[in-house]
C-alpha cells in the first residue's frame, strides 16, 4: 500500500498543466516547422511512432528505474531541444516524439501510483492534451506566435516537476516492484486484450470521425471541450457511480447519439460520452498489471498508434456511414464490459 501524506492534487495539477504544454509544444512544432516539408508525411509517422508506440518499452524501463519524475523532466527537455535541429526535420521529429513519450510515461505512472482506488485524478491528467493539440495546431499554422515560447515553457515545466518532487521527497509515490506476474493467466490475458482493443477502436474513431458542422461558428471548439471534459468527467463519474454503470451509460448513449451526426448537440454529446471511458480503460489496465504500470500505460498508447495507422494510410469514412461510429461505440461497450468482468473489477 502506498502511503502519501501530502496532497496528491499538487502533483496532479502540475502534471496536468505540463500535459497541456507538452502537447501544445509538439503540435505547434509539427505544424510550424514540419508540415509542408519534403519529409513531412514521413515525419508524421515517425512522430506518432516515437510518441506512442515507444511508450511501451520506455514504460518497462521506467517501472524498473522508479524515477518517474526524472522521465517526465527529461521528456520536457527533449521537447525543448527539438527546436535546435529544426533544419533536420527527421532528427527533430524523433527527438520531439521521444520527449513526448518520456513525459507521458513519467507523469502517467506517478498519477497512476496515487490513483489506487480512484480515477478522478487520472481523468484530470489525461484530458488537457486535447486542448494542447488544438491550440498548438491553430498557432502553429499561423505566423504571429514566436517559436521560442515552447522551449522556454518546457524549461519552466521541467523545473516545476522537479520542484514538486523536492517538496514531496520522502513521501513521493513509488513504483511497486516490477513484475508481469499473472499476466499469462487466461482471465488477465483476455481482459488485457479487451481493453487494448477498446483503445484501438477509440483511437481510430476519434481520428476518423468528422462532422459537417464543426467548421461553423464555434462548434469546432465546443467539440474539443467535449473531448476534454468527457475524459475528466469519466474518471469522477466512475468513482461516484461505479465502473460498469458508467461504461453502460456512456457508451450506450454514445452509440445512440452517433446515429444523428447532422445534429450538432447530438454529435457533441456523443463525443463527450465516448471519451468518458478513457481513464477507465487506463486505470483498469494498470490494475491488472500493478507491478508494471508503465508497461500498462505504454501498451495502451501503442493501441493508440495502431488506431492512427488506418487514418494515416488514407482510410476515409464517409459522413453517410454514421452507423459505423454507433457500431464502434456499441462494440467498445461489449469489449470493455467483458474486460472489466474478466479482470474482476
Amino acid at each position: 500500500m502506498i502511503t502519501y501524506t501530502h496532497r496528491p492534487w499538487h502533483m496532479v495539477a502540475v502534471y496536468s498543466a505540463a500535459h497541456f504544454l507538452v502537447d501544445f509544444a509538439c503540435a505547434f512544432f509539427m505544424f510550424r516547422s514540419i508540415e509542408g516539408t519534403p519529409d513531412g508525411l514521413l515525419c508524421v509517422l515517425l512522430y506518432n511512432f516515437c510518441a506512442f508506440a515507444m511508450q511501451m518499452p520506455l514504460g518497462i524501463i521506467a517501472d524498473k528505474v522508479n524515477r518517474n519524475y526524472l522521465f517526465a523532466i527529461i521528456g520536457c527537455i527533449l521537447v525543448a531541444f527539438a527546436f535546435l535541429p529544426v533544419q533536420f526535420p527527421i532528427l527533430a521529429t524523433v527527438i520531439l516524439g521521444m520527449g513526448n513519450a518520456l513525459f507521458h510515461i513519467g507523469g502517467g505512472i506517478d498519477v497512476l501510483n496515487i490513483s489506487e482506488k480512484k480515477m478522478g485524478a487520472l481523468g484530470v491528467f489525461v484530458s488537457p492534451g486535447a486542448f494542447g493539440i488544438y491550440f498548438g495546431k491553430i498557432l502553429g499554422t499561423g505566423s504571429g506566435f514566436s517559436a521560442i515560447f515552447y522551449p522556454v515553457a518546457m524549461a519552466v515545466t521541467a523545473a516545476l516537476i522537479f520542484a514538486v518532487y523536492r517538496a514531496q521527497r520522502g513521501t513521493y509515490p513509488k513504483n511497486a516492484a516490477f513484475s508481469l506476474g499473472g499476466t499469462s493467466s487466461a482471465h488477465i490475458l483476455t481482459a488485457g486484450i479487451c481493453l487494448f482493443s477498446v483503445v484501438c477502436l477509440r483511437s481510430f474513431a476519434g481520428l476518423a470521425m468528422d462532422f459537417s458542422w464543426k467548421t461553423i461558428g464555434s462548434w469546432g471548439l465546443v467539440l474539443i471541450f467535449a473531448v476534454v471534459f468527457g475524459k475528466t468527467a469519466g474518471g469522477f463519474a466512475a468513482d461516484r457511480f461505479g465502473l460498469k454503470q458508467v461504461v453502460i451509460t456512456s457508451l450506450g448513449l454514445a452509440a445512440l447519439l452517433f446515429l444523428f451526426p447532422n445534429i450538432p448537440v447530438a454529435g457533441v454529446s456523443a463525443v463527450l460520452l465516448f471519451n468518458m471511458t478513457m481513464p477507465i480503460t487506463l486505470w483498469a489496465m494498470a490494475k491488472i498489471m500493478p507491478g508494471a504500470k508503465g508497461f500498462a500505460f505504454g501498451l495502451l498508447t501503442f493501441a493508440l498508434f495502431l488506431g492512427f495507422l488506418p487514418v494515416y494510410l488514407g482510410v476515409i469514412v464517409p459522413q453517410s456511414t454514421a452507423w459505423l461510429f454507433a457500431l464502434l461505440a456499441a462494440l467498445s461497450l461489449v469489449l470493455l464490459w467483458a474486460g472489466l468482468k474478466r479482470a474482476k473489477l
